[in-house]
């Protein structure tokens, strides 16, 4: 029987695993605390951990912050019903064309218009990444940060009873 130094290690590392001499594996956390570079190494990832948490959450936070609330007197108010139980209400001011307010989520962002080609409005706010397109059927709020719909489907009153207006009646027997 040949016994070949794969399995002559293992053996000696039971061995002294058994005997005590090496440190198990679940060692103590004072153990390794207490090493100067052990300690060095923890701190860096305690460090590491909490300032990257800290980035997936400053920016919004950050910008939520430091953007004053718009103002919104003597404006005209347009709620709008969107699907999956979204409401969004838009303000607009007549002296003001190039912005509006806008209200989603209980906050409210003011937004600045930009131009189109196609004739649809497009107000923009680039720090929340905020994105409203109106057309005559509708509007859609967009998240440009994420890159996905927040509300589609949205109608003030105006649009919703057009919709109404125009669907065939129902035939009576």
């Amino acid at each position: 029987m040949a016994i070949t130094l794969k399995h002559l290690a293992a053996a000696c590392a039971l061995a002294l695993a058994a005997a005590g001499i090496c440190a198990p594996a679940s060692a103590s956390t004072t153990d390794h605390e207490s090493h100067p570079k052990a300690v060095k190494v923890l701190k860096a990832q305690a460090k590491a951990a909490k300032s990257k948490k800290n980035k997936k959450e400053e920016p919004r936070q950050e910008a939520a912050d430091d953007e004053p609330e718009p103002d919104i007197t003597d404006t005209v108010v347009a709620d709008y019903a969107c699907e999956l139980n979204n409401k969004v209400t838009i303000y607009t001011n007549e002296k003001d064309s190039g912005h509006i307010a806008l209200r989603w989520k209980n906050r409210l962002h003011r937004l600045e218009r930009v131009g189109t080609t196609t004739g649809a409005l497009r107000f923009e706010n680039t720090k929340f990444g905020l994105i409203w397109i109106g057309i005559p059927s509708k509007g859609i709020l967009l998240d440009s940060k994420l890159n996905r719909q927040l509300a589609n489907e949205c109608k003030n009153a105006e649009q919703a009873k057009s919709l109404v207006a125009t669907a065939p009646a129902e035939k009576k027997s």
